[in-house]
C-alpha cells in the first residue's frame, strides 16, 4: 500500500465501525424498551371506573369501560407526549388492563 493512502482507508473503516455500532446501540436500547403499559381498573363507589397505570403516573376516570378505554389512551399519549427522546417505552407499546371484580362468597 502506498504511503498516505492508509489515512481514507482507516477513515472508511472508522465510519462504518462506528456506524455498527451505532446500530447495535439502538437494538439494545429498543430490547430493553417497555411494549407494554400495564393498568389496573376499579369501579369507585361513586360509579366511576377509575384507571391506573401500575409504573407510571397515568391515572383517568370515566362513567363507562367504553369511554374508559378511550381516556386511557389519551391519558397515556399525553403522558409519553414530551419524553419521547427519554422515555423506555417504544414507541407503539400495547396497554394491558386488569379489572378488578369484587365477588361475594358468602351470600
Amino acid at each position: 500500500m502506498p504511503k498516505g493512502s492508509e489515512k481514507p482507508y482507516k477513515s472508511i473503516v472508522s465510519s462504518l465501525y462506528g456506524n455498527f455500532l451505532t446500530r447495535i446501540d439502538k437494538e439494545i436500547y429498543n430490547i430493553g424498551m417497555k411494549n407494554i403499559i400495564q393498568f389496573t381498573i376499579e369501579k369507585g363507589q361513586d360509579g366511576y371506573y377509575v384507571a391506573s397505570a401500575n409504573d407510571y403516573a397515568i391515572v383517568t376516570q370515566a362513567k363507562t369501560m367504553e369511554e374508559l378505554f378511550g381516556n386511557i389512551k389519551e391519558a397515556t399519549e399525553l403522558h409519553f407526549e414530551d419524553a419521547e427522546e427519554e422515555t423506555p417505552v417504544s414507541r407503539t407499546p400495547s396497554i394491558f388492563i386488569n379489572y378488578e371484580m369484587p365477588v361475594s362468597l358468602h351470600a
